[in-house]
């Protein structure tokens, strides 16, 4: 049987102003969560609009996906729906200019703080998508304290501005004192979790992996405030199914 999990994603933005923290593996990548955001936000029914950080892939990379999913993210950038920052080679940068990491988040700080009062109206929800957290650090020679200082003065926006924040980590790639000082915060400050992880029985023909949406009601929304919903998906080429746990084999 089916499931609306994208209803309930949606839930976990509510009307803006909230945190999301998406945590992968491995063995099983959460980057189609962040995809939903993108496209949900991107709605031709609205106005909204997104700031989006990629450490991660190029543009052409999300235009593709995006794309199969019936959002052409060339036009929303064209229209200024899409402020698109390709951060690829922002450790490089610092290098060729001669500038320090705590110089490199301060500048990148900057321009996402202008770009949001670019944007900013009283008919139009914001959101900032960081993708990932991971090779932000390491562009900044891994110094986990300056990226939790850039990641709360990106908290700050959504206080400000009432601004929705998505940022993508992998919680496997991190030793339990590095978890306790980067992912533990960024789960703390966050209003929901959403882990994507292996199933725990095992491969699947049908099944490639289960969702865990954790809503700490601090907001409303997501599956009755404070609870913890699973779900198992399979991943298409243009789409994500969800179902409950063992309906499908």
């Amino acid at each position: 049987m089916d499931v609306q999990v994208p209803n309930l994603l949606d839930d976990a933005l509510g009307g803006g102003g909230r945190v999301v923290l998406i945590e992968d593996c491995v063995e099983t990548s959460g980057a189609f969560v962040l995809h939903h955001f993108l496209k949900r936000s991107l709605s031709p029914n609205s106005s909204d609009a997104v700031i989006f950080l990629s450490f991660s892939q190029p543009f052409s990379h999300y235009d593709r996906i995006l794309r199969k999913m019936g959002c052409n993210l060339v036009v929303r950038r064209d229209n200024k729906r899409l402020l698109f920052f390709d951060l690829l080679m922002l450790n490089s940068l610092g290098r060729e200019e001669e500038k320090t990491s705590e110089d490199l988040l301060l500048s990148l700080y900057e321009k996402v703080h202008k770009a949001v009062e670019i944007c900013s109206s009283p008919a139009r929800n914001i959101t900032i998508i960081i993708d990932d957290v991971s090779l932000l650090e390491v562009a900044v020679n891994c110094l986990s304290n300056m990226v939790l200082d850039f990641l709360h003065y990106c908290y700050s926006l959504t206080a400000e501005f009432g601004c929705s924040l998505i940022t993508l980590n992998h919680e496997d790639i991190y030793s339990s004192l590095d978890k306790s000082s980067l992912i533990l915060q960024m789960e703390y400050h966050a209003d929901v979790v959403i882990k994507a992880e292996p199933l725990s029985t095992g491969l699947a023909t049908d099944v490639h992996g289960q969702l865990t949406v954790i809503d700490k009601g601090l907001g409303g929304g997501v599956c009755n405030s404070g609870k913890i919903c699973n779900f198992q998906f399979r991943i298409k080429d243009n789409q994500i199914e969800y179902f409950y746990p063992g309906s499908r084999t």
